[in-house]
């Protein structure tokens, strides 16, 4: 095996090679990654080879080397395909079979050098050097999966920036707009799926890098909770703060894609879990919080419209609308660059940054300007951001989730050239207090301004992930009639079976969406239960079993609350009713709402109805 790097290096084959770049300024060309060992292809394509080729017939389509720091030769990724395509003939589930995979250039992939767009960082004898790097947990639970890796991708340097011009390998220009940035510094995997090429980007987000480049690009950008995604195997910007992202262009595979990622890494000792009480479901009419019209002054007109449009859009899905004061949280967001948390960023590469020759000018002196801060300046900083997160928790008290432009502007990469450090401040007004405040968020497209994409971000409390992504399923349902309930994001759950008033319309329904409880499907028991009327406040059935065939299929809804949650419901169960498994008429088990036997005998039979909905109908 051969692979071949920036500059000089030496070949796992004891030769020496050069990257072929000529003359001074000239942009250093992509890594190409050669394995000359692999097998001769075979004549049949299987559906991961065939998607495979495709990608590779796009990327020569587009000619858009600026993307790639590192590109996998095509016979290489179609004999990965192939292997995936050999695995599901194999019956192995793969949830990802084939879906091509654009890993931003900070995450380590197994066999490909890792630069931050920094060339001479993977040679660093002291550092990291790339090639003999394991890929990151994250990324080798989607290849586990199923996913084939393309190639590593463009970024700002060292992920410090909103703009992806500040590379040595260029500036990666927007996919349709070419003289506009297209966000960074996860730039490069956003463009590789915007383009069509990656059904999957994998980007790092600290202070907006997977969000901008979402909303510049119509995508989705999924910013989970700090610590579910393990960080492990990627370069840090800053520790503290750092989140591995996802972009893609539906919903549904982005939650699936982290999901995946999620807890993959035991060792991560930034690792956080779902808490048992974790919500699992949106109210079906939350209250959604929105800026005040002074906190949307850096928008740019066109994209304040749109936002005004995208309002309109969270009001017609039922929800209710609340304007509260973000100033607080605006002003923590400033923290992240122009107080002492900077001194994260030196921490993580500034040893490294301050000999380094081919270091961007912008992102050296941003770096470097944390090397000197003192340590109770840092301490106070953080204090600081602890008072902010406590004073947003009050303004968001009493609502589910929050509302924002992902952005102020899309800006061309002559303007950003021209003020690197002023318009990036400003695109990161509404993102880059989000990590420091310790809240997830989903971007999403929600149509245009100045004739480019525009995109806004549905924020939460911290694991409250779920309850942002089924807003934004429900924003992306009403605008271009795609599912509006997404897959989940929690892999743990009970599934519980309701049958009278916790039924949704029903008087205690309510008590299901305050524990976060999640409407999974309408169902029917097995012919073993009766049904009787119970005599509470509020009216409520019983269900009661009476053995296989001397009852009747009762109708009910199964939801799936947290076992948390479950257990704040069954604290507060009261008589006559109890929970149980209950049999469906699928042959399944479930936990259900069931009654005493005492009771079941004093209530009135009403199992001919079929259930509690159509025996209120019929006046029983």
């Amino acid at each position: 095996m051969t692979r071949t790097t920036m500059g000089d290096v030496t070949s796992t084959d004891g030769m020496t090679g050069t990257d072929g770049v000529t003359g001074g300024g000239t942009l250093p060309t992509p890594f190409v990654v050669d394995d000359s060992s692999q097998p001769d292809l075979d004549a049949s394509v299987g559906a991961a080879e065939a998607r495979v080729r495709r990608a590779y017939a796009r990327i020569a389509e587009v000619d858009r080397p600026e993307v790639w720091i590192a590109l996998l030769p095509e016979e290489s990724a179609i004999a990965a395909a192939r292997a995936v395509d050999a695995r599901l003939a194999a019956g192995a589930v793969l949830p990802l079979a084939g879906l091509t995979l654009a890993v931003k250039d900070n995450v380590d992939v197994d066999g490909f050098p890792t630069t931050a767009a920094c060339p001479s960082f993977a040679a660093d004898p002291a550092g990291r050097p790339g090639p003999a790097r394991a890929s990151a947990p994250a990324v080798q639970a989607l290849v586990d999966a199923g996913a084939v890796v393309l190639g590593k991708t463009n970024l700002d340097q060292f992920a410090t920036g909103l703009v992806g011009v500040r590379s040595p390998y260029g500036a990666v220009r927007h996919a349709t707009l070419p003289e506009r940035v297209s966000g960074g510094s996860s730039s490069g995997s956003a463009v590789a799926v915007a383009l069509g090429i990656a059904d999957i980007g994998i980007g790092t987000d600290t202070a907006g890098s997977g969000r901008v480049p979402a909303a510049f690009g119509g995508l989705v950008g999924i910013k989970s909770t700090l610590g579910l995604v393990p960080t492990t195997g990627v370069v840090p910007a800053c520790r503290s703060y750092d989140v591995v992202t996802t972009f893609t262009r539906d919903l549904d595979l982005g939650v699936l894609a982290t999901r995946t990622m999620i807890g993959t890494d035991p060792l991560d000792p930034v690792r956080r879990d779902w808490p048992v009480d974790v919500r699992l479901g949106l109210r079906s009419a939350p209250v959604v919080a929105v800026p005040r019209d002074e906190d949307l002054a850096l928008l740019s007109p066109g994209w304040r419209a749109a936002f005004d449009t995208a309002v309109h859009a969270v009001s017609a899905t039922g929800a209710q609308v609340r304007t509260v004061d973000i100033s607080g949280m605006l002003d923590a967001a400033r923290l992240l660059y122009d107080g002492a948390i900077v001194a994260e960023r030196y921490e993580a590469v500034g040893t490294f940054l301050a000999a380094a020759p081919d270091a961007d000018p912008t992102v050296r002196s941003i770096i470097l300007s944390g090397r000197d801060t003192p340590a109770h300046a840092y301490v106070a900083d953080r204090a600081r951001l602890a008072a902010a997160k406590v004073e947003a928790a009050a303004v968001l008290d009493g609502c589910d989730l929050l509302l924002l432009p992902t952005t102020t502007e899309h800006p061309t990469i002559a303007a950003v050239q021209a003020a690197p450090v002023t318009i990036n401040r400003r695109l990161g007004t509404y993102t880059n207090f989000v990590n420091l405040l310790d809240m997830a968020a989903v971007a999403i497209p929600a149509g245009e301004a100045d004739g480019g994409p525009f995109g806004i971000t549905v924020l939460s409390r911290a694991f409250d992930d779920q309850l942002a992504l089924d807003l934004a399923a429900r924003l992306l349902a009403s605008s271009d009639d795609t599912p509006g309930t997404p897959r989940l994001l929690v892999g743990a759950g009970v599934d519980v079976l309701v049958v009278g008033a916790h039924l949704r319309g029903q008087p205690l329904n309510a008590e299901l969406e305050e524990l976060g409880a999640r409407f999974v499907r309408t169902v029917r028991t097995s012919d073993a239960y009766r049904l009787v009327a119970l005599d509470t406040q509020p009216r409520k059935p019983g269900l009661v079993r009476a053995g296989p065939g001397a009852g009747a299929p009762i109708a009910g809804e199964v939801w799936r609350l947290s076992p948390g949650a479950l257990g704040r419901m069954l604290a507060g169960l009261p008589a006559p009713m109890s929970l149980g498994q209950v049999e469906l008429a699928d042959g399944t088990w479930v936990v259900g709402f069931g009654c005493t036997a005492e009771s079941g005998v004093e209530g009135a039979d009403i199992t001919s109805t079929g259930g509690w909905v159509e025996a209120l109908r019929q006046g029983l």
